[in-house]
């Protein structure tokens, strides 16, 4: 699977399963311990609002606080929907994978931020599915993308709080649950 097929199919997994959300379900927990499913809804659709200035060139200044707290307001469907039509937009536009993003951690190439929004998509869309009780089986060709570059990414990202410590998973098992035992998750 290419990158941006993984991306827009990422969108697709999380999106179906936000869509899935009961009203009596957004204070319920997730495998993200100190995340209810609003707060897991809530840091994807920052993450998407983010896409479209970084895409465009602006700096972590020029954006500052504006998607900080709660961004879901009272419809947090219609919230994932609009932010994720304009990241998709983003992420469209001829020449933004060759562009270089500012993140947190630098000057950042925008594919790499893609993978990296790619690979939070995955992992969160099981996270939401776990939280809600619907079908946490995910696309096995994105599985594939994401599994690899998150199994390179691991080592650096363990005590900056980005994900748990890993989980044991049997070397034989599914690449999904491979993946989700990388990422501090109990298949």
């Amino acid at each position: 699977m290419e990158l941006l097929d993984g991306f827009r199919q990422g969108l697709d997994e999380f999106g179906t399963r936000v869509h899935r959300v009961r009203s009596e379900q957004w204070a319920s927990g997730t495998p993200c311990a100190e995340w209810s499913v609003r707060d897991l809804v809530n840091h994807l659709v920052s993450e998407h609002l983010w896409a479209p200035p970084l895409l465009g060139g602006a700096t972590l200044a020029e954006v500052g606080d504006r998607f900080d707290g709660d961004v879901l307001g009272d419809d947090p469907v219609a919230a994932w929907d609009a932010a994720v039509a304009a990241s998709r937009e983003a992420v469209g536009r001829p020449g933004v994978l060759g562009s270089t993003v500012q993140t947190s951690s630098g000057n950042t190439p925008a594919e790499e931020y893609l993978r990296q929004m790619t690979l939070d998509l995955t992992v969160h869309a099981w996270d939401l599915a776990r939280g809600i009780g619907a079908d946490d089986r995910l696309d096995p060709g994105l599985v594939a993308l994401v599994h690899d570059h998150a199994a390179g990414l691991v080592p650096q990202w363990q005590g900056v709080g980005v994900f748990a410590p890993p989980v044991p998973v049997a070397a034989d098992a599914p690449l999904q649950d491979r993946l989700v035992g990388l990422m501090g998750r109990t298949p």
